[in-house]
């Protein structure tokens, strides 16, 4: 035999049937992968348990593809619609949802200061009632 004949061939499609069945369920998505452990689950338990950890495990359970829609869907009111009155009238509502949030903020900030003062003012003056008993205390042992 020649060492053409023996060296390994190389191809792009998967060679065992696992790595065949998982290109499979990956070309089909998520749902495939869920179907195929739900009905593992059903079936042949240990299957369905097995199909589980390898999902965790390979982290396609949790895929970068769940959270970019999610994320996308979150930041709607920030596109525009196409509607124009619409549009003016939400970037008009947010604007004075914005407003209405910092001036409460400030207003917040306003009373922790004030409370901040009382408190202060409040230690002062008993930082002065004790200085003034000790002083009169010294004056009737004098």
């Amino acid at each position: 035999m020649s060492t053409l004949a023996q060296a390994p061939i190389y191809s792009d499609e998967p060679q065992g049937w696992f790595a065949r069945s998982e290109a499979w369920l990956d070309n089909k998505g998520k749902g495939a992968w869920i179907t195929a452990m739900v009905l593992g689950f059903i079936f042949v338990w240990p299957v369905g348990l097995a199909l589980l950890f390898y999902m965790i495990w390979s982290k396609r359970m949790f895929s970068r593809s769940c959270r970019t829609n999610s994320a996308r869907r979150g930041f709607s009111a920030m596109r525009p619609s196409g509607n124009t009155a619409f549009d003016a009238y939400n970037a008009d509502t947010l604007r004075r949802l914005e407003d209405e949030q910092n001036s409460f903020e400030n207003f917040l900030q306003r009373l922790r200061d004030a409370k901040d003062k009382a408190e202060f003012d409040q230690f002062m003056d008993d930082r002065a009632g004790k200085a003034d008993a000790a002083k009169a205390d010294e004056k009737e042992d004098a």
